[in-house]
């Protein structure tokens, strides 16, 4: 599950998981009597190698990554505990960096979809490569069980904590980042219309409201096949209505020309600033 090389005398990759959530708890604890504090815990599960604990092996039902996944939640609720300890009003989000890697023989064989309803999987430029949890917890200021269809980046978080700690962002930093605060506060929709995915191999996607153009065929990344060459009369690229189409099953790139050229120029425009927020 591991490339091969030089590793540290001691070092256990399965001990990795263990590890992380036990120094994110002392971390939490120490400063029980202090002031705010800013924790980045970069859970290392449930990404290869695959390795449970004995614990958690065969629980559940869906192989090695599945009882990885169990012990990822066993960790964030030891973590969660250290908060609740605290008595705070602590601003928690778990989240993840890209879909599940689940391909289509793991559906098949555990009859579940790790990535929900989404298309594809982790690499893919499709939504299941992209489309991640996004939970809070923020006692006093978002509202427990609600939940939000404001398009959302992990590039808006340094923006959004910004405005959280009253700073000002200057111009040249985080230039894809956008203040999405008054949505965890459910007291607006925030600033982001618009954003940029980009596959595995390369193959760009630009998404704006409901509309999400892909610079291409195939799925650009994990998923069979990651590249399609057009026959004559076919389009070049994808275009979807994911509020119609949320499962990007029906192309329609050729219907709607003027969307396909405004997405293209907004990518373009982004690509020649070198930015998206303005």
């Amino acid at each position: 599950f591991w490339r091969a090389g030089n590793i540290a005398p001691g070092f256990r990759h399965a001990d990795v998981l263990p590890k992380t959530t036990e120094n994110a708890v002392a971390f939490i604890q120490e400063h029980a009597a202090s002031g705010p504090f800013f924790l980045y815990v970069p859970l290392s599960a449930p990404h290869t190698p695959w390795l449970p604990a004995d614990d958690f092996r065969e629980t559940s039902g869906a192989g090695y990554y599945g009882d990885f996944v169990a012990q990822v939640d066993h960790a964030v609720g030891n973590i969660l505990q250290a908060i609740d300890d605290l008595d705070r009003e602590t601003l928690l989000i778990f989240t993840s960096d890209n879909g599940a890697h689940w391909p289509v023989n793991d559906r098949t064989t555990f009859g579940h979809d790790a990535n929900g309803p989404w298309r594809g999987q982790k690499a893919d430029i499709w939504e299941g490569g992209h489309r991640v949890p996004f939970l809070v917890r923020w006692p006093g200021h978002a509202e427990p069980g609600s939940t939000s269809d404001q398009l959302v980046s992990l590039t808006d978080l340094m923006a959004t904590f910004a405005t959280l700690l009253g700073s000002d962002l200057p111009h040249a930093s985080a230039e894809d980042s956008y203040d999405f605060l008054s949505v965890l506060t459910g007291t607006g929709t925030g600033s982001r219309d618009a954003m940029i995915q980009h596959s595995h191999s390369g193959m760009f996607a630009v998404r704006q409201n409901s509309w999400k153009l892909i610079l291409g065929r195939g799925s650009g990344g994990f998923t069979y096949p990651r590249n399609i060459t057009p026959e004559p009369g076919e389009p070049i690229g994808q275009l979807y209505d994911l509020s119609a189409d949320p499962a990007e099953e029906r192309n329609v790139y050729l219907d709607h020309p003027a969307i396909v050229d405004s997405l293209t120029a907004l990518l373009e425009g982004y690509q020649s600033a070198g930015r998206s927020r303005r």
